[in-house]
């Protein structure tokens, strides 16, 4: 790649690309051969690599060979146009070299979540419905008494005044029921 040092001249012939006449490529290789070290250099100091500099260049030219017709003089100098497709293709470039491939899943680090798991809910809804359907096997005294101990927090003095029997009694209701609950858990 030839690269001379007339960045400074540039504007007028740089300008030439963008004109509708009918020798394009004698455009374009004026082009660059006025640009290509000030536009070259902007890579490099970018890239960090001489090869990576060169083909972000190339891109640089077949970039503006597609868009020359979208330059607008109003809005910045050619050279400029040109400095900001460098430097916009040479940092997409540097993102690309530093994007890392994905660890392996084993390698990847635990995330905090005290969440339980799908299959420890699954396994927890199953042992919900099993309990809830040993409970409807239980006596109906057994059962209104458990759930009521267990869920309402009904001490067993309260449970035997609002049924009507001595504590004794409530007890071993509460007790019969809770063995044959286990019984009917344990049977899986």
């Amino acid at each position: 790649m030839a690269r001379s040092g007339g960045a400074d001249h540039a504007g007028p012939a740089a300008a030439a690309i963008f004109r509708n006449d009918a020798q394009p490529r004698r455009q374009v290789k004026e082009l660059y051969a006025l640009t290509s070290s000030k536009l070259f250099g902007i890579c490099l100091r970018i890239c960090g690599e001489r090869q990576a500099a060169e083909d972000v260049l190339q891109e640089v030219y077949l970039t503006v060979w597609k868009r020359a017709a979208g330059y607008e003089p109003g809005r910045a100098s050619p050279v400029t146009w040109l400095a900001t497709i460098a430097r916009n293709r040479a940092i997409d470039w540097r993102r690309a070299q530093t994007s890392r491939p994905a660890a392996p899943l084993d390698e990847a680090p635990d995330i905090a979540d005290d969440r339980p798991i799908a299959s420890d809910m699954m396994l927890a809804d199953g042992e919900t419905r099993r309990l809830h359907l040993c409970l409807d096997a239980l006596e109906d005294r057994q059962r209104l008494a458990i759930r009521t101990a267990f869920f309402d927090g009904v001490t067993y003095a309260e449970l035997a005044e609002r049924q009507g029997v001595p504590l004794g009694t409530m007890k071993s209701w509460v007790r019969r029921g809770l063995q044959r609950l286990k019984e009917c858990i344990s049977d899986d």
